[in-house]
């Protein structure tokens, strides 16, 4: 008796199957809920100017410290209340997002290329090349970063082009190590060698055979560092060095509520819950890709 064998359920059909009888397994499976933020975050950014009602640079002195719009005293004007000269929290939280989402992804980008670019120079090539870069890496991180950037902007003083130089120099060497391990690893292959025997140049090798490879180490990489950028934007623009005020960066916004906490806890709260977000839901989308592009730690 032949045996018939079922066809093979495409992925998107699992995944509605999923959603209808299964919706636990399925947010478990799929990262839902850091799609939704991330998405809220691409689409906020982008459309910041039509969504925020009020003008996020400036204020109205009689608006100032207005509560939330739940409290008594708010108004729904003002959904999450005014700072402490009287601009709309949540048309600068919409703002920022804009600003954060802009300098951290030409931050990243050039990053990626840069660093993924080394990495795999120094991982095809070998000898010497391998060892210089491998060394100035190590030097790289033995570097204090929070120092460097004070002294960057005390001498050239405070700009979008600044901030996004100082997370350019902190992005690109994480890719540097990552493609470099799995260029070595792809440079050892078996059809590596025989694309050498075939007499393929070295130019062919690597756009063909070696770049497809490492790209997605270096995309799931890219993921889980626009998280620590973003947090890195906004320590430096916590302690004076990042986007320059009055921009309504998230971490600036945060250094301005702080000597008001006390008394006017959402003028800081608000942007740190913005931030909070949407590192997190980077981070769960980074872990997703990982163990989706990466077989052995691909779940069943």
């Amino acid at each position: 008796m032949e045996r018939v064998e079922r066809p093979k359920s495409q992925p998107l059909q699992s995944a509605v199957r999923l959603a209808v009888f299964s919706p636990w397994v399925f947010i478990r499976r799929w990262p839902v809920i850091p799609a939704i933020v991330l998405t809220t975050l691409i689409v906020v950014g982008t459309f910041a100017p039509l969504l925020t009602r009020h003008d996020p640079y400036k204020g109205r002195t009689r608006d100032a410290y207005l509560p939330p719009a739940w409290y008594a005293e708010g108004s729904m004007k003002y959904p999450l209340g005014t700072d402490h000269v009287g601009r709309d929290v949540l048309s600068r939280i919409i703002q920022g997002a804009r600003l954060d989402l802009m300098v951290v992804s030409i931050s990243l980008f050039v990053g990626f290329i840069v660093g993924s670019s080394i990495g795999i120079v120094a991982g095809y090539l070998g000898g010497w090349w391998d060892e210089l870069i491998m060394r100035l890496v190590d030097v790289w991180y033995s570097v204090p970063y929070m120092m460097i950037a004070l002294v960057v902007v005390i001498l050239f003083g405070q700009s979008f082009g600044m901030v996004m130089g100082l997370l350019m120099l902190f992005s690109w060497v994480g890719f540097v190590r990552v493609t470099r391990a799995n260029t070595l690893s792809v440079k050892s292959a078996d059809y590596i060698a025989l694309a050498r025997v075939a007499g393929a140049s070295h130019r062919r090798i690597l756009l063909r055979h070696v770049v497809p490879m490492v790209v997605n180490s270096a995309v799931v990489l890219a993921t889980l560092n626009v998280g620590g950028l973003i947090l890195l934007e906004g320590t430096l623009s916590f302690i004076g060095v990042g986007i320059p005020s009055p921009n309504p960066a998230w971490g600036t916004m945060i250094a301005e509520g702080r000597a008001y906490i006390h008394m006017y806890w959402w003028m800081s709260f608000f942007p740190g819950v913005a931030m909070f977000l949407v590192v997190m839901s980077l981070n769960f989308m980074g872990d997703w890709l990982r163990d989706r592009l990466d077989p052995r730690l691909r779940q069943l």
